[in-house]
């Protein structure tokens, strides 16, 4: 039963009465550095407490753009210094892809990363490293990381409680096929 006990951690994380610190620092970090992307923190504390759902996207959107901002300048000061980290990293390519998505769509780059599951801790930085005009990047940011959190946030605190019990019924099952499909993804990736 190896996912019914992460299930479980996981939600009892979620109704920690310390979960909204944890969100801060997620988001902040995600957006610099953090590799766990915020919605799978998003997710299960809409669905412990559908209540602060609105909360929970207005917590995670802020940090992440004030994330954003913090990767933006290192972007803009010190792209010199963290390009050999990006590669060593693994990111490269997809680093390589968000300098041509910015080339070719600028702001629009930036709303698309912030609402997708494409890191957008390369995004901060490329729009950094670009010298992209700091307002429209926080504007940008802001629309595709409330998008993104808001969604999953309110969708989850609907759904989720509803759909707990049967997820709970079938976790392993869950896990397993997700598992199966990542590993899909990277060998076709």
């Amino acid at each position: 039963m190896l996912f019914a006990g992460i299930y479980n951690k996981v939600m009892a994380w979620a109704a920690h009465p310390h979960a909204e610190r944890y969100l801060i620092g997620v988001s902040i970090f995600e957006s610099i550095f953090f590799p766990v992307p915020t919605a799978l923190m998003v997710a299960p504390m809409a669905v412990a407490r559908p209540d602060r759902a609105v909360r929970i996207a207005l917590i995670a959107t802020t940090m992440s753009v004030l994330g954003g901002v913090v990767g933006y300048y290192l972007g803009y000061f010190a792209i010199a210094a963290i390009e050999p980290i990006i590669k060593d990293v693994g990111y490269w390519d997809k680093y390589m892809i968000a300098q041509s998505w910015f080339e070719e769509w600028g702001f629009w780059a930036v709303v698309v990363a912030g609402f997708s599951p494409i890191p957008f801790k390369l995004f901060t930085l490329s729009a950094g490293a670009l010298s992209m005009a700091l307002l429209p990047f926080v504007f940008a940011a802001i629309i595709g990381r409330s998008a993104h959190f808001f969604l999953v946030a309110l969708l989850m605190a609907w759904a989720g409680p509803k759909l707990e019990p049967m997820v709970k019924k079938y976790i392993e099952w869950l896990g397993w096929l997700t598992v199966l499909l990542v590993a899909v993804f990277i060998y076709l990736y």
